[in-house]
């Protein structure tokens, strides 16, 4: 339910408020927890956030080196949070995976709803984290064997 209101408050203004990615993470971190042995769930998440900080890192690099601008043109602070709450959720593999696809039905989603927004820039937060929703009601409904055990 809270990544489904980050969808729709980053789909209308733009603007999610900051209380919702801690429980994204504990819930997340949760299921996953729960779902694994503590030795994977410990191992998983330190990659995960791992890869998580690199990939900011590349984004703020990116954006100083090649496009000459603040991070905070480029790169929402709630599309950071929101990839930190993520990193929580599955094991590494199976993240990454879902992670990638997630930003890649982003990019789809923005190309194919940018004419009908009034906003020009990309509700990042918002469409990645409607994705990871149904890829946890995928898990739930039995669409998807387990997004936990690779």
């Amino acid at each position: 339910m809270t990544l489904l209101m980050v969808f729709y408050q980053d789909i209308k203004e733009r603007l999610v408020y900051w209380f919702l990615f801690p429980i994204i993470a504990i819930c997340s971190g949760v299921l996953f927890y729960n779902n694994v042995i503590p030795e994977l769930f410990k191992t998983s998440l330190i990659i995960n956030v791992c890869f998580v900080i690199f990939l900011i890192f590349i984004v703020f690099a990116y954006s100083k080196l090649k496009l000459r601008t603040s991070i905070s043109e480029t790169f929402g602070l709630g599309d950071g949070l929101l990839f930190i709450a993520l990193a929580f959720t599955f094991s590494s593999i199976s993240f990454l995976v879902v992670f990638v696809f997630g930003l890649i039905f982003s990019l789809i989603m923005h190309l194919f709803l940018k004419n009908r927004s009034e906003h020009k820039n990309v509700p990042l937060a918002g469409y990645l984290s409607m994705f990871f929703a149904i890829t946890y009601m995928a898990n739930w409904f039995g669409v998807i064997k387990s997004v936990y055990i690779l």
